[in-house]
């Protein structure tokens, strides 16, 4: 454990990086490679919170843009539980200890979220997954994400995601987009870019959490970013 420079965090998946290649539904291979990761980092000592998304199964209103925000977002609530489970099972198959935690009371397949007993469960080298974001309309699974790192007091915030970083413009569209190996939250909110939202950003920079952005593709991506090394893109003051 001497070697992490982030000892408790917060890993947020989006749930388009689980997605098959049709961008719908969850990828086994993806998956299983997430968890193995996870697994590394747990034995590593690290005490390891999950927020997962759920835009592999829901686009909010996308699908129907005359829908009640409110409805849309709840529906996407129901989402990242569909991941949480997945993610719980494969976790739990692989031989680690795993408690899933939701925002919305769903107490057939979850516990629902108690500060309390999730950091219990971290003290005790079990993963804990929090799905529902924060339970509210209105927000997003990145803010759930930050407002989870505030709640436990997470060392960083490492935010997986299917591009390798914060860049200045779209690379999918703009091949001569810049990466950032470095940037400030400020920085962040102030040239609009598509990190996070900028509720997710202003939590963590009130409450000092770095955040780190990266590619769940990347090889050994959490660990890397887990030790501090260089990888991705580093949000901070």
């Amino acid at each position: 454990m001497g070697n992490l420079k982030y000892k408790r965090v917060i890993l947020k998946i989006s749930g388009e990086a689980l997605a098959k290649d049709t961008g719908f539904g969850i990828d086994e291979k993806k998956l299983s490679k997430v968890c193995d990761q996870i697994i590394a980092a747990s034995k590593l000592g690290a005490e390891v919170g999950i927020v997962v998304g759920g835009g592999n199964f829901w686009r909010g209103r996308q699908a129907n843009p005359e829908m009640v925000r409110a409805t849309a977002d709840h529906i996407g609530m129901l989402a990242t539980i569909m991941n949480a489970l997945a993610l719980q099972d494969e976790l739990e198959r692989k031989g680690s200890e795993v408690r899933v935690q939701t925002a919305l009371t769903v107490t057939k397949v979850a516990e629902p979220y108690i500060l309390r007993k999730a950091l219990r469960h971290l003290e005790k080298g079990r993963i804990v997954i929090f799905a529902c974001g924060t339970g509210n309309p209105y927000f997003s699974t990145d803010s759930g994400a930050s407002l989870r790192a505030c709640e436990i007091c997470a060392d960083a915030l490492l935010l997986a995601k299917n591009v390798d970083g914060v860049y200045d413009s779209d690379p999918k569209t703009n091949p001569n987009a810049k990466k950032y190996d470095k940037i400030t939250y400020m920085d962040v909110i102030s040239q609009g870019l598509k990190a996070m939202d900028t509720t997710a950003i202003t939590m963590c920079m009130e409450n000092n959490i770095p955040i780190i952005a990266f590619s769940l593709a990347e090889q050994d991506g959490i660990i890397k970013a887990l030790k501090g090394e260089a990888i991705g893109t580093y949000i901070g003051k």
